[in-house]
């Protein structure tokens, strides 16, 4: 556990999903914590896993499906390298033999599970995104959360709000 936070439960585990409103359309989702913000409750995250839509195969296009899980909202996919994202899919078929015939990619990426935790969300929401490109059908994102609700002290409570805040983009 990190220093200045004290567990106040046992692992839970949170499913959440996203399904575009149209295919090839950016769309985001929001699942609630129920943090409690008067004892300074935050959710320390251990794992999470996502499973994204396969692409459709299309004939002479590349497809594929991208999602991200934040700490904040977002108006785009996000990747590993911005502060509010914790977690990142994608699955894609290029498609440009004529025939269709392609090759599929498939990367699922969280931090390695050697670390004492993968981030602390400090607000009551965290968000799925999903977005396509050159499908014919809506694409869906599921996937898991792990981690522990904790309580911090008031400095620490107060830091990790306003960093989470400030990563928002």
């Amino acid at each position: 556990m990190p220093r200045g936070l004290k567990e106040t439960s046992g692992l839970i585990t949170i499913g959440f999903s996203a399904t575009e409103s149209a295919p090839n359309t950016f769309t985001q989702a929001q699942t609630d914590l129920q943090l409690n913000v008067l004892d300074r409750e935050v959710f320390v995250v251990y794992g999470i896993s996502m499973d994204v839509s396969p692409p459709d195969a299309v004939p002479g296009l590349n497809t594929g499906t991208f999602a991200s899980l934040s700490t904040t909202s977002r108006t785009t996919i996000g990747d590993l390298s911005v502060s509010n994202v914790l977690a990142t899919g994608a699955d894609q078929i290029r498609g440009g033999i004529a025939d269709g015939v392609g090759f599929s990619f498939n990367s699922s990426d969280t931090p390695a599970t050697q670390l004492e935790y993968l981030g602390i969300i400090a607000t009551n929401d965290f968000f799925i995104q999903i977005a396509s490109q050159n499908n014919v059908n809506p694409k869906t994102v599921f996937g898991r959360m792990y981690g522990v609700r904790s309580t911090a002290d008031a400095t620490i409570y107060s830091a990790l709000v306003q960093s989470e805040l400030l990563s928002a983009n």
